[in-house]
């Protein structure tokens, strides 16, 4: 259960600098942003009532003295759509509103933040940022996995870099958080400002986490492809894994925007294999009835379906998933060979080029609102602290309360109710409860 103290941001101190962005006409915000008004069912009682969140955006006082203040950027885990835009928006918001005159950009992740692996910062221009929105990626490079928090902290101190801006999923909130936590045991004046990233759109107090957008016009895409491909042969099935570990968003959010799906399978939701009532009893019956079917799975569905042999992590500490998709594919394959009928099934996991592409219009502006609004946050001094949004409202975070869980796909919310809808699949969340 959240409580204020949960909600409440760290800050390095008061401010002790006039903003000069109330002279620019900039209209400071309302303090601050009621959590929920949402009554629980069957009760009058308010979840959340009482509690409030930050309100994003400029301060009249500043922490840090722009001309004598050094940020950097730093950009980890994989790739998604929008990086560079969030780098170029937050260097125009400290150099062109602020007046910061030295911004740096850290190469390769947090490994560019470690003092053994030798990677120097670079500078950061007006010239050099400039076209970098067009471009996919990032221009700083990235990698997965943290280093030392007192390796970064020392690198942070020996480059005289007063705010860091960490762009990236949970795994690299966890590692700004560690960040600031050395930080702050020091005594050191360090503003840590995380810029959630993710396509799985699973970052807890983040409606739209930028490269959600671009992901799911890209895997619309494919899923309108995988049903051409079905279509044209006789009991054809078109295949598609989509991103998502531990969150539905961007399989269940790509069928209903694409309507060519007929199954989506989601982390959120075990679905029984085979037998009566199961996924390939219900894709036979489609196969048998409207002889071609496309099937939707996210990459982190039906883990439930293997041994649970391996609990190996990534560099990022994520448990390592089996492949779903491919083990659908066999499966299916066997099962219509079993049952005589002969089926074409075509594969398609689009993953790496889904996350490749520069950002579409809606994640352009997400990456731009999140970049200003994490530099009011660090030149306020603001510390420890995420970019949200919330109730239509950018807030500030702390990022102990952001990393403290994964935001989940509600399996009784609207968009899987537009899944159901959408594709007619059986509600296995329903056989599950009876």
């Amino acid at each position: 259960m959240l409580t204020q103290a949960d909600l409440t941001v760290p800050t390095l101190g008061p401010g002790r600098f006039d903003s000069p962005l109330p002279a620019k006409g900039r209209k400071l915000p309302d303090p601050r942003i009621r959590v929920r008004h949402q009554a629980r069912e069957g009760t009058e009682e308010l979840e959340g009532e009482g509690l409030f969140f930050e309100k994003a955006g400029p301060r009249e006082k500043l922490f840090f003295e722009p001309a004598a203040t050094t940020a950097a950027f730093v950009t980890c885990g994989g790739l998604a759509p929008g990086l560079n835009n969030t780098i170029r928006s937050g260097f125009y918001e400290l150099t062109h509103n602020y007046g910061v005159r030295r911004v740096l950009g850290i190469q390769q992740g947090y490994r560019g933040l470690d003092p053994h692996e030798g990677l120097e910062p670079l500078t950061l221009t007006a010239a050099g940022v400039d076209d970098i929105n067009d471009m996919g990626g990032t221009v700083l490079g990235t990698s997965r996995g943290g280093r030392d928090p007192v390796d970064m902290v020392d690198y942070l101190e020996a480059h005289d870099i007063d705010i860091l801006f960490c762009i990236g999923g949970d795994g690299t909130q966890r590692g700004a958080h560690s960040i600031a936590v050395e930080a702050r045991k020091r005594g050191s004046d360090r503003s840590i400002v995380g810029i959630p990233k993710t396509i799985d759109n699973d970052v807890p107090f983040v409606y739209m986490s930028f490269g959600y957008p671009t992901a799911l016009e890209g895997a619309a895409a494919v899923l309108r492809q995988a049903h051409v491909e079905a279509r044209c042969h006789e009991h054809g099935i078109g295949l598609v894994q989509l991103m998502g570990r531990d969150a539905g968003f961007i399989a269940a959010g790509a069928a209903v925007a694409a309507q060519e799906a007929n199954f989506v399978l989601v982390p959120e939701i075990p679905f029984p294999l085979a037998g009566e009532g199961g996924f390939l009893e219900a894709l036979e019956q489609r196969i048998v009835g409207r002889r071609h079917a496309v099937v939707v799975v996210a990459e982190g569905a039906g883990q439930h379906l293997f041994e649970r042999g391996d609990a190996s992590t990534d560099a990022s500490g994520n448990q390592r998933y089996r492949d779903i998709g491919l083990f659908l594919r066999d499966r299916i394959r066997e099962h219509f060979a079993g049952r005589g009928i002969a089926t074409t099934v075509k594969y398609f996991d689009p993953s790496y080029s889904i996350r490749s592409v520069p950002p579409n219009a809606t994640d352009r502006f997400l990456t731009d609102r999140m970049a200003r609004n994490a530099v009011h946050a660090a030149m306020a001094g603001k510390t420890d602290v995420m970019v949200g949004s919330w109730n239509q409202s950018s807030i500030w975070v702390p990022i102990s309360a952001a990393v403290a869980e994964r935001k989940r796909m509600n399996p009784d919310g609207d968009l899987w109710a537009a899944v159901l809808a959408t594709t007619g699949q059986p509600n296995w969340r329903a056989a599950e409860g009876d």
